[in-house]
């Protein structure tokens, strides 16, 4: 079944276990056979006693079982002290050594992935090295006193000033090394090219918000910076922001509405940067009950998020039914995460609040977050919606358009109206969706829109999937 795009994806937490355990061994890195934590070898690239060279890790069966348990949620049964939450996040740490230069590889087996499932886009979440603005923080005249705002216009000054676009080209050419290195890959210039090939990719630049606020707001202001200028270019690889970083961690839930403010202060500055916020991925017991009560509402009202991340607590935010009311009349869209939302939060089933979204008629769209660290793909979280929650086709094929619908890709949309999958732009109007030739009109309207053009490649494998059951 066509699945238009996967808008919800980590690339770290996208790649499976056994491809970062060979990657440790390519870097030379070491296991700690306590921890199961990969770390960086001796002075002379050698192991301590208690370590082992992740090399040779795939020849000792019961290690390399047990470090694909370490990196996912595979296997794993809560005990006393530890949850599943803990586990899931515990995960990204223990990994975290391997070297960023295995990302075009990350790359094309997330693409290749995709490809195989039918999807057509993915917009993945990538935290680039922001050392050099968190060191440019750290000079800021930042008040000391948290009941003070502070002055964000001249903290943006101030950062500018002392060379914070100095690191965007650096950014920009990493980013770019990523891509060419997937190229290579995957053969996408040879006539061997790899399916994964096919697959449109765009990037959200992704902040870490349990930091001190004012490194929170360098990150952003750089990332804002990144995006801005990416935006003004032909060919935009980062296309919108987010957060990142358990929202139910001590400064994440301190500095909410500090954060969101910082995000309404930077989007007055940068108003064509597109914001995805992981907002309401907490549930009760989590948290105390007040800290469920306005996370979702200031990410649409303060932070202005164009899409949420998870928002699994909508149901507990002061007066929900408005909330939801106001999400589906400015077209706020959801990003689902049913797998990881059941991992993290125990949410599942009839408590997970697909449903009371569907009901008010907010956009959303299923998307698998860290699919390696959960040990699934997008198809899993189509069945699950079937099983668990009862979604039919229709559902499922509104999900796939409402994906590409709300995508950051540049341009006008194929549909006449917002989330309304039933007429499509005059210029497109002439011939069936989808149809292998377009009119001259349609033709040079898809060409000039990118998403146009992604939604129109969606309808046409809708017409090929569709025909084998007529």
């Amino acid at each position: 079944m066509p699945k238009g795009g996967d808008l919800h994806m980590h690339l770290n937490g996208a790649v499976y276990a056994e491809t970062l355990i060979k990657d440790a061994g390519e870097d030379g890195l070491c296991i700690d056979t306590q921890s199961l934590t990969l770390v960086e070898p001796q002075a002379d690239r050698s192991c301590t006693s208690v370590q082992i060279p992740a090399v040779g890790i795939p020849s000792n069966q019961v290690l390399y079982s047990k470090l694909i348990d370490a990196f996912s949620i595979r296997s794993f049964v809560p005990y006393a002290g530890f949850s599943s939450h803990d586990q899931f996040f515990a995960t990204f740490a223990r990994f975290a050594r391997i070297h960023a230069s295995h990302s075009g590889e990350w790359l094309a087996e997330v693409a290749n992935r995709a490809a195989r499932q039918n999807e057509s886009y993915l917009e993945i979440m990538i935290v680039p090295d922001s050392s050099h603005a968190a060191a440019l923080a750290a000079k800021l005249d930042w008040p000391s006193d948290a009941s003070i705002t502070p002055d964000f216009a001249a903290m943006r000054g101030r950062l500018l000033a002392d060379g914070l676009r100095d690191e965007m080209s650096a950014i920009n050419n990493e980013m770019a090394a990523f891509e060419s290195s997937r190229d290579t890959i995957d053969h996408c210039a040879e006539m061997s090219a790899a399916p994964g090939c096919t697959i449109r990719m765009r990037y959200l630049f992704t902040l870490l918000r349990e930091h001190a606020p004012q490194v929170v707001f360098a990150q952003a202001l750089l990332g804002f910076e990144t995006v801005s200028a990416e935006l003004a270019g032909a060919n935009a690889r980062y296309v919108g922001v987010n957060l990142v970083m358990p929202e139910d961690g001590f400064i994440s839930m301190r500095d909410y509405h500090l954060q969101m403010a910082m995000f309404d202060y930077l989007h007055s500055v940068y108003p064509q940067v597109h914001i995805s916020l992981h907002a309401g991925e907490l549930a009760p017991g989590l948290v105390p009950p007040e800290g469920l009560r306005f996370h979702i509402r200031e990410a649409v009202e303060l932070g202005h998020a164009e899409r949420i991340g998870h928002g699994v607590d909508v149901m507990y935010e002061a007066d929900p039914n408005a909330l939801l009311a106001q999400m589906a009349r400015k077209h706020v869209m959801v990003e689902i995460n049913l797998t990881s939302n059941d991992a993290i939060l125990g949410v599942n089933g009839n408590h997970d609040p697909l449903a009371e979204y569907l009901a008010a008629g907010v956009p959303l769209a299923l998307s698998t977050d860290d699919e390696g660290v959960s040990r699934i793909d997008l198809t899993h979280e189509y069945v699950r919606a079937v099983t668990d929650i009862g979604l039919n086709y229709a559902d499922l094929k509104r999900s796939a358009r409402t994906s590409l619908e709300h995508s950051f890709l540049p341009g006008r949309s194929l549909w006449a109206s917002p989330d309304y999958f039933t007429v499509s732009v005059p210029e497109c109007a002439a011939q069936p969706l989808g149809s292998a030739k377009s009119t001259p009109d349609c033709a040079a309207y898809l060409a000039a829109n990118p998403r146009a053009s992604a939604q129109w490649d969606l309808e046409s494998r809708y017409r090929s999937f569709e025909a084998q059951f007529q």
